[in-house]
């Protein structure tokens, strides 16, 4: 997993923001004018959640990791200036997540996000 899109985006350091228990290493990947936009049953494709700069991609984030629940990076693919990737997640109870993001990187670092997530109802 040492595939490189320009100077410091690896996918090694994205695993260890995923899978890790706290956001810093994750959010250390994203340019400061970075936006995400998200799909789900909640937040359809017509009016998607969209969070813009980094501060808003820590609060989503910084909630994401105070919950009690594992993450893990399935896959990941880096070509050029484009990445995307797998992520699983499981709550204690069993419940499953599952999200498909792709990204745009500038130098290095995530200036666009989508991302498509499901989980077991």
């Amino acid at each position: 997993m040492g595939t490189t899109a320009g100077p410091g985006f690896d996918t090694e350091t994205l695993r260890r923001g995923i899978e890790g228990e706290t956001a810093q290493t994750l959010l250390s990947l994203y340019a400061d004018d970075a936006e995400i936009r998200i799909v789900d049953r909640y937040a359809q494709p017509s009016n998607p959640k969209v969070l813009h700069g980094r501060d808003e991609i820590a609060e989503m984030l910084d909630d994401v990791y105070s919950r009690d629940m594992t993450h893990k990076l399935e896959r990941c693919v880096v070509q050029g200036d484009t990445a995307a990737f797998t992520e699983s997640c499981a709550y204690p109870d069993g419940i499953r997540v599952l999200a498909e993001s792709m990204m745009s990187l500038r130098n290095g670092k995530i200036v666009e996000q989508t991302t498509i997530q499901a989980w077991d109802e």
